[in-house]
């Protein structure tokens, strides 16, 4: 037997499934691929997560396409976070060509277009169907992670979200967060007292400093109302097919807290919602983090631990995180050490440094008596890479280098008039993009101080009405006793009063009456 026709068995048998399962391409040895040696995952481990890592250009979104696109004809959602802009093409099918047709002749197997149905959505005031959530959805420890408070701050946010819930305030968004922060040391100081204990001014101050970092970041447009229901994510078309759901980010580049905030919320959203399914046959849901390294690149220690958690747990609700980025040491090992699936893109050694990396990529694949994991990093060529998956049982399959399938829809972006049709035919805008202001912690708050404004009013103008009252009856007495002290020291009156003059008188009268 041939190294060739060892290598087809080989390929073949440590691919082979039972089950369901999403083609790739067909495997490659020593630069020519191999026709209809096929790369196959398995639906049952895709919820095992997976990486598709590479050098600019070498592919990752269209690999991240190919995966999405197969998902999507399987019955099974797809999120998408789009950060460069160039996925909204998989709402319409690709235009074909010449060398599309080629590589699926040495892969095995005819290209087909198709389109798929798509809902774009957007955490910004870009068009698409708006994503929020609201600040008591977050809790007092998720948000405590995202903010990166100490423990003597977390302890003042869970008194603040004990206050709300104790007086039924909800907490929708920044401002009425912000709102009762500032009352928590001022008009309502004596009242928090009481309840809950001293609260201090620097910890407020401090946690109302990081509120308006993230504010400014643009995350007064994601808190609020209306909440995005996250069951909405799992629809299925007419056909059959997933939705893929694509979250234009192109405009948050460049603030990546709101983005960690969002990504973090709705994974603890998800985890929350979605029943457990054990070892299911497919996935319920899949999510592409394009760009991953922007989660994790401010991200505080415990930002961090709290995303490491959610992804070893949220695979038992069957869903799927796949990361996406330029080298696989963007992703915490602790991370890393969870995927499943990894799809490695050429990467290429400019410098000493570079070489290291490669060096410690090639180790975390599996040894193959066919590569030099090491060199052949660098000479894959554009829709190529080194797949490593989990079989049916969970054993990693056998390393191969891999001519990627061609996307079945467009490799390129939407025009405006296709946007716009595309949106304009969302089953969700209606539902989401109303933006609702209803009666909250802000408004009860200034509700309640104006209210006690208005009795401390009240009370004054009492206060100052008895006063006056006071000072009228003193004043009254004053001019009483001055009257009658006016009277006794008048001469006349003195005179006419006196002792002698009265007995005068009454002599006078005494004579006059004999």
């Amino acid at each position: 037997m041939s190294q060739k026709e060892a290598f087809f068995d080989h390929i073949n048998e440590g691919y082979a499934t039972k089950g369901d399962f999403i083609t790739m391409g067909a495997a490659m040895l020593e630069g020519e691929t191999i026709t209809d040696a096929y790369v196959k995952v398995p639906l049952k481990t895709l919820n095992r997560h997976g990486l598709i890592a590479g050098a600019t250009g070498t592919g990752k979104t269209k690999t991240l396409q190919v995966i999405a696109e197969n998902l999507s004809d399987k019955g099974i959602p797809v999120l998408l976070m789009d950060l460069k802009g160039d996925l909204s093409g998989i709402a319409k099918p690709s235009p074909g060509h010449p060398k599309i047709d080629e590589r699926h002749e040495k892969i095995g197997f005819p290209f087909e277009a198709k389109d798929f149905p798509v809902e774009i959505m957007s955490l910004s005031e870009q068009e698409g169907v708006r994503l929020r959530a609201t600040i008591s959805e977050f809790g007092p420890v998720l948000l405590s992670r995202i903010l990166d408070l100490s423990e003597t701050q977390e302890g003042v946010l869970a008194v603040i979200f004990k206050y709300c819930d104790d007086n039924k305030m909800p907490l929708l968004d920044l401002k009425d967060f912000k709102k009762i922060l500032q009352y928590a040391t001022s008009e309502g100081k004596k009242e928090f007292e009481e309840s809950y204990g001293r609260i201090s001014t620097a910890s407020t101050g401090a946690i109302l400093r990081k509120i308006i970092e993230l504010e400014q970041q643009g995350a007064d447009l994601f808190f609020g109302e209306k909440s995005f229901d996250v069951d909405d994510l799992v629809r299925i078309d007419e056909n059959g097919r997933g939705y893929i759901n694509i979250i234009r980010l192109t405009d948050i580049q460049d603030r990546p807290k709101l983005f960690s905030t969002f990504m973090l919320s709705l994974l603890a959203e998800i985890y929350s919602t979605f029943p457990e399914q054990g070892d299911s046959d497919r996935p319920e849901l899949i999510l592409f983090i394009d760009e991953a390294h922007l989660i994790f690149k401010e991200a505080s220690k415990a930002l961090i631990n709290q995303i490491e958690s959610i992804v070893k747990l949220i695979r038992s609700k069957g869903i799927g995180l796949y990361f996406v980025t330029q080298n696989p040491t963007d992703v915490p090992d602790a991370v890393l050490s969870q995927l499943g699936l990894k799809v490695q893109h050429a990467l290429r050694a400019f410098t000493a440094k570079d070489r290291k990396a490669i060096k410690l990529t090639a180790e975390n694949y599996p040894l193959s008596d066919y590569y030099n994991t090491t060199e052949i990093l660098t000479s894959l060529g554009i829709g190529e890479a080194l797949i490593s998956a989990l079989d049916e049982k969970g054993r990693p399959t056998p390393l191969a280098a891999t001519m990627l399938r061609a996307p079945m829809s467009r490799m390129d972006v939407l025009t405006d008039a296709e946007l716009k049709e595309t949106i304009g035919k969302s089953g969700l805008i209606k539902k989401y993009n109303e933006i609702i202001d209803r009666e909250s912690a802000y408004e009860m708050l200034n509700e309640k101080i104006e209210k006690a404004e208005a009795e401390e009013a009240k009370e004054k103008a009492r206060m100052e009405r008895e006063k006056l009252e006071k000072e009228s009856r003193r004043s009254t007495r004053t001019r009483s006793t001055s009257r009658r002290r006016s009277t006794r020291m008048n001469p006349v009156v003195k005179v006419l009063t006196s002792a002698t003059f009265i007995r005068g008188v009454l002599g006078i009268l005494n004579k006059v009456m004999k």
